[in-house]
């Protein structure tokens, strides 16, 4: 058996991307995107088609340039969603625009646009998981929405309180960010590798996972932003990874041996004491946590920024389209 032929007896194997391609060749459970991937995948010749279709809808609505922008985009994140709906037996998760990290009424009336779409479209909505950033706002957005039975997928999560957090508000899922993790830690100690032993996103995915188990919460943990095979690995057991196209190939190439490393029974009689969360704690928590706090922040701005040059590039094709 190849290595992902070993991961997927004990973990769900997500793909993070948002290349249609992909998806089809590695067949995952799930597949995830986020605006950086929205952007690459809107230049690639063999989705043009889709762009076309989104700025269709979107000149057919009433608005300003920036208001039939956004609707291009929620329409061009719906038709991506659902193309790879197409291919998987799973979920697909969809992301709620950057700006809204701060914003929970705006966080909530984006999903109910975007649930409406995938609904016009004849997609149930327990296919979608709504892919929110893993602030306080975010994640009381998350909570109204659970609640009304739409799934959230909390993302840019880093620090250990963001966690806790999200299980208090019973969200579908998680996504820790183990790449990013471990990037933060070797600038920071000056370093070009971080033993996997040692591995700082490795073992943040790992306390959480335990956590959660331990006290029974139904949240699920997906461990994402990998920057190696032997990342992934390290996590198998865990209740779903999403994993680069690259990785997948990796992987799918690999023989090495594949152990189980969670496992829910043995978390569950681990000491692990229990965190209580407020805003407070929340906060205080978040601030303590300097890479939690740094990576958050500039994962909020990193995918603002590629949802701007996304709108720049649907805008150049509209002025093209009237022309």
């Amino acid at each position: 058996m190849t290595a992902l032929d070993q991961l997927k007896k004990h973990t769900v194997v997500v793909a993070d991307t948002g290349d249609i391609d992909a998806i089809a060749e590695h067949k995952p459970q799930d597949a995830t995107t986020n605006p950086s991937l929205l952007y690459k995948a809107a230049q690639m010749p063999q989705y043009q088609s889709l762009v076309d279709e989104a700025i269709a809808y979107a000149q057919s609505k009433s608005g300003n340039e920036q208001q039939l922008i956004d609707a291009i985009i929620d329409k061009l994140s719906v038709a991506f969603g659902c193309r790879i709906l197409e291919l998987i037996p799973g979920r697909v998760s969809t992301e709620v625009d950057a700006r809204l990290s701060f914003d929970t009424e705006g966080t909530v009336k984006k999903a109910y646009e975007l649930i409406a779409l995938y609904k016009e479209a004849g997609v149930d909505s327990d296919r979608i998981l709504i892919k929110i950033a893993s602030t306080w706002e975010g994640i009381r957005a998350a909570e109204q929405l659970e609640k009304e039975g739409i799934h959230c997928n909390l993302t840019l999560l880093f620090g250990f309180g963001q966690a806790v957090a999200c299980a208090e508000a019973n969200v579908t899922l998680i996504s820790p960010f183990v790449g990013r993790i471990y990037d933060w830690y070797k600038a920071e100690r000056g370093v070009d590798h971080i033993a996997i032993e040692e591995d700082p996103g490795v073992e943040s995915v790992t306390t959480i996972y335990n956590y959660y188990k331990k006290f029974g919460h139904k949240t699920e943990v997906m461990g994402a932003s990998f920057r190696t095979k032997e990342q992934v690995m390290a996590l198998c057991g865990c209740d779903l990874l999403t994993i680069s196209p690259d990785l997948l190939s990796q992987l799918g190439a690999s023989d090495a041996d594949v152990p189980q490393t969670l496992d829910a029974e043995a978390a569950a009689k681990m000491d692990i004491e229990r965190v209580s969360m407020d805003e407070a704690t929340f906060r205080w928590m978040l601030n303590e946590d300097a890479m939690a706090t740094e990576k958050l922040a500039h994962g909020i701005r990193g995918f603002a920024a590629d949802l701007d040059k996304l709108r720049t590039f649907l805008a150049q094709r509209m002025e093209t389209a009237a022309s």
